[in-house]
């Protein structure tokens, strides 16, 4: 498989500015979006009969998988999702930021509920319909969506238009890229549950940008609604003596990922140490200029884990890793086994497990199932963005719409473009 041709790919992170649509309705906003709005409007109708779209915007085109190991293909005559339930909004998608497992799912046959499906699990847009009762959004608004939720094959990216709830889209500041923020969704809502639910960190207490504390609004919650398999993941850190206290070492191994990258910064923004482990020489400048207080070089795994214990003097509690079950692996030699210590595996945990350390995966399902919990992470995402505390991933546009998107996984398989995101531009009309 070819790969996306340079000179339909760009590095940026400034492209489509929510003010330059604000200054010029009549070239880009008005001329692409004012008939869509219209086209959906819900001035008429109740929440229990969500509107129908006028027939001539009925359909849609989607990016579909037909079966397991295979590529995706383009459907041009597709049903625009309908919204169904309370609190849902619809959204007309503008870009699509790629994640791994847009292209592990279909290569591996995992994350696929049924087939044919519709993946994606990134996406900004206009919000074109909203619900009802109240809601902080308003039509017109332009979000960016975690589409965590993705055995609702409504509210997947690979589309032209989605479905999602109100309270998991962030609104996107007028002065921060629409693409770049389609990139940080998923991986914003890993880290935060990661530090914030798994080791206990109460982001309320940051000075600069307070947040949430979730464990708080999970006290709150019915614990029958939160769903079986991640409740005990959801208590895990309530004990005082086991949540992640300021000043303490955290360990992240992927630091330049996403996921890491963000992560770093909610951590220092919470008056914890970091210690970074990822590619020194590509990646250790970005990585000191978020804050690290330690970089350690990847490439030989033992050594790295020898800095880490002398460093912390082996009295590691906290470490996060973010890219598999073998750096996991690594990553648990650093931590004090005194049954404190706790180790979060993002895509992988060790299978031989020690008694003296907690092991943790991160409760995702928390965000779209829990409207509190889901809620208060979007708007503190949003206050994140507008206070500039927040620095969103370089990205990789990758143009072409739909049909550029099995490109550029080939892309983003490939490896090319480390620590960078790979964002598929779907407001530009397509050739």
């Amino acid at each position: 498989m070819a790969l996306l041709a340079p000179s339909i790919m760009s590095t940026t992170s400034t492209y489509i500015q929510l003010d330059e649509l604000q200054k010029t309705p009549t070239t880009f906003h008005h001329g692409l979006y004012t008939e869509s709005i219209s086209d959906f409007t819900n001035d008429t109708t109740s929440e229990s009969e969500p509107p129908s779209p006028r027939s001539e915007v009925s359909r849609q085109r989607v990016l579909l998988l037909k079966g397991a190991r295979e590529q995706y293909s383009l459907v041009n005559d597709h049903a625009i999702p309908s919204v169904l339930h309370q609190g849902e909004i619809l959204v007309k998608v503008l870009a699509i930021g790629l994640n791994p497992i847009d292209w592990k799912g279909p290569a591996f046959n995992f994350g696929i509920p049924s087939l044919p499906w519709i993946n994606g699990r990134d996406l900004a847009g206009l919000v074109l319909q909203v619900p009802k009762r109240s809601s902080r959004l308003k039509v017109g608004d332009v979000v960016l969506v975690p589409s965590t939720d993705y055995r609702d094959i409504r509210k997947a990216a690979f589309q032209e238009y989605a479905v999602a709830t109100d309270f998991n889209a962030a609104r996107i500041p007028a002065s921060t890229s629409i693409h770049a923020s389609a990139s940080v969704g998923v991986a914003y809502v890993a880290a935060a549950l990661a530090l914030g639910v798994s080791f206990g960190l109460d982001f309320s207490l940051i000075k600069k940008v307070p947040g949430p504390n979730l464990p708080d609004i999970i006290k709150q919650l019915n614990t029958n609604d939160i769903p079986d398999d991640i409740r005990e993941e959801c208590f895990a850190s309530f004990q005082d003596s086991e949540k992640l206290q300021q000043g303490e070492w955290v360990a992240i191994w992927g630091a330049s990922t996403t996921t890491g990258l963000i992560a770093l910064q909610l951590a220092k923004l919470a008056g914890l140490r970091v210690i970074c482990v990822a590619d020194a020489a590509r990646h250790g400048t970005k990585l000191v200029q978020s804050g690290a207080d330690l970089l350690v070089d990847r490439q030989d795994p033992d050594r790295a884990v020898e800095i880490i214990r002398g460093v912390t003097g082996g009295k590691l509690r906290y470490a996060i890793d973010i890219v598999g079950k073998d750096t996991a692996t690594q990553l648990e030699k650093t931590l004090n086994p005194d049954g404190h210590a706790h180790l979060l595996g993002l895509t992988g945990l060790p299978k031989e497990r020690n008694p003296g350390i907690q092991y943790h995966t991160v409760p995702i399902k928390l965000f779209h199932t829990a409207p509190g919990v889901g809620e208060a992470m979007v708007c503190w995402l949003e206050d994140l963005l507008h206070s500039t505390n927040l620095t969103l991933p370089e990205i990789v546009r990758a143009e072409g719409g739909l049909e550029g998107i099995n490109s550029a996984l080939e892309t983003l398989r490939s490896g090319s473009v480390s620590g960078k995101r790979i964002v598929v531009d779907l407001a530009s009309p397509s050739p």
